[in-house]
Parts: C-alpha cells; structure tokens; sequence
C-alpha cells in the first residue's frame, strides 16, 4: 500500500510510476533508496509484469497497478481472473482503460458501474479520474489525477466544497534544468494535452527540435503539464501541490530511472 508517509527521496514525492514497456521493473529494488513506493502502469496484457515480480517488490514498498475495469480479465462484473491472481500486498488503481489498451467490446462496456463494483470490493484503491472524473469522485475513493495547469485549483475547489478522501496527482517529471532535455522527454505528451495542441502550430516540432512559436508555447506549457527542473524547482512544486490539497505525488520519470538515483 502506498503512504503519505512512505515518501520516496525524489524531490519530495511519495512515488514513482513506471511502465514495464519502458522500466526494467527488476532495477526498482537496486534504487531503493530513492523509490519507496510504485505505481506500475498497464500497457496492455503483453507488458503485464509477472505477479511474482509484483509480489516480490511488494516485500519492502508499497505498489500499486493500476487496472482497467473495462479489460477482460480486470472486469469486476465479468471475467476478473488476472484480478484475482494479483498478490494480495499489491494496492490497485482503477482506471477506465485506455482505448489503445482494449478492443472495441472491452471499449464498448459501461465503465461507472464497474469503478462502482471494483472500489467497493477494495476500499484503498485509488481511482484514475482521466476522462470520468464525476465518476471517479462518485466512488469517494482516493482521486487520481494528471497534473494539470488548473490542478492546485481544482484541489482547492474540492476542498473548499468538502471533499476529504485522499487526492494523487500523477506529474511526468524531468530532474534537469536543460531545455532540450525537457522538451525530448515531456514535448510529445504535453503537445497531446488539448490546450496545447490548439496552441501549437499546425505540423510544429514537439520535441527539441521545436524553434520559435512552438517553442515557446511547449516551453510554458511543460511547466504546466510536469514537474520539470532542478531537484530544488521541482520540490518547491511538490510543496505548493501539498499546500493546495494534493495528498500523494507520484512522479513519472520521464527521462529513465537513472536522473532518480543520485
């Protein structure tokens, strides 16, 4: 299970999320030192790590997967026999499901009633809030956002209306102060987000290749959408986050594992 007490010693987040297409998930224990607790992501059923593995860094740290309700063999109201088989000191984050992730009928299933069923058979889950977000709130489970360049005021707002279950933020995050090195790790995904990809012009580069108006709009714009910067700039982030509401941080390192270690 993941704690707020648990923090990794990453600029102040609690975890760091990994994705098995890209994260030998069997260096985790040799950075122990920096990554207390783990969010592994699910990218489909051929990157699902092996559950000894799971269980495995689940012997010193909290972990957590996150699984799509809608994906056969994570659906709670249908066929659940990967659910099942997870090891029991493995947390789970609820998520609708990517589309790239499922096929057109897992895609097609009705996602409110399965969060419904799946948060109340595991009371500590967090839920994946990305494109359900009343939904998410509905199940009073622990709401787990994408940082966002609104997200200290939406927690604010949540807070001020009376909302006291735990908020998580997931934040790409790039420990370098290099601008290249930000916009080759975190352009692409913060181009995708629907602000900036209308700000952006048309066929623009979103990488470090970007010059002149693209540059400058993915520029702003990744500092809205990650956690990029020195150690020192992205704690100060980290801290602000926390002021505003923001329970458990978990960072994406966006540019390896190794810019965690040191």
């Amino acid at each position: 299970m993941l704690s707020s007490d648990s923090r990794a010693a990453v600029a102040g987040v609690d975890a760091v999320a990994v994705k098995p297409s890209e994260h030998d998930l069997a260096r985790v224990p040799d950075v122990h030192g920096a990554v207390g607790s783990v969010v592994v992501d699910y990218e489909g059923r051929e990157h699902l790590p092996s559950f000894g593995l799971l269980a495995d860094l689940a012997a010193d740290r909290g972990v957590r997967v996150t699984t799509p309700v809608r994906a056969d063999g994570f659906d709670p109201l249908g066929d659940d026999s990967l659910a099942r088989e997870l090891p029991d000191a493995v947390g789970r984050v609820f998520v609708a499901g990517h589309g790239a992730y499922l096929s057109e009928r897992e895609a097609g299933r009705a996602i409110a009633p399965r969060l419904g069923a799946a948060t109340a058979a595991h009371e500590d889950a967090w839920v994946g809030t990305e494109g359900v977000e009343r939904t998410a709130l509905a199940t009073g489970a622990t709401q787990f956002e994408l940082l966002s360049r609104t997200t200290e005021t939406d927690v604010r707002a949540m807070r001020a209306a009376g909302f006291e279950g735990d908020v998580a933020v997931y934040a790409p995050t790039v420990l370098s102060g290099d601008e290249d090195e930000i916009l080759d790790a975190v352009g692409e995904y913060t181009a995708r987000r629907g602000p900036v990809r209308r700000a952006l012009p048309e066929g623009a580069e979103t990488d470090a290749a970007a010059t002149g108006r693209a540059r400058e709009v993915l520029s702003k714009a990744v500092r809205d959408f990650a956690l990029v910067g020195d150690r020192e700039t992205v704690a100060g982030r980290v801290d602000a986050l926390r002021e505003a509401g923001v329970d458990h941080v978990v960072a994406y390192p966006a540019a390896g594992l190794d810019a965690f270690l040191d």
